[in-house]
């Protein structure tokens, strides 16, 4: 299954590894973010939103962890 957040991250930076130099991490890292494999650290989540200029929200990264990333309507 494809981690939607993470695919319009991808797609907002132009590719796999562009994105992976943006946010500090190995493309096969992002690979394994994008097919859910492995979760988004809640360290990098700051990284990804600044990386895709906010077009990818945090909440949307980590909707499991609401108390660290909030929805904006929640707050």
């Amino acid at each position: 299954m494809i981690n939607q957040a993470i695919h319009r991250a991808i797609q907002t930076v132009g590719s796999q590894k562009k994105f992976a130099d943006l946010v500090g991490v190995s493309q096969p890292n992002v690979w394994c973010w994008l097919h859910g494999k492995k979760r988004v650290s809640p360290e990098k989540v700051p990284a990804i939103v600044e990386a895709t200029q906010g077009e990818v929200l945090a909440h949307e990264i980590r909707p499991d962890l609401p108390d660290l990333f909030p929805h904006p309507i929640n707050q």
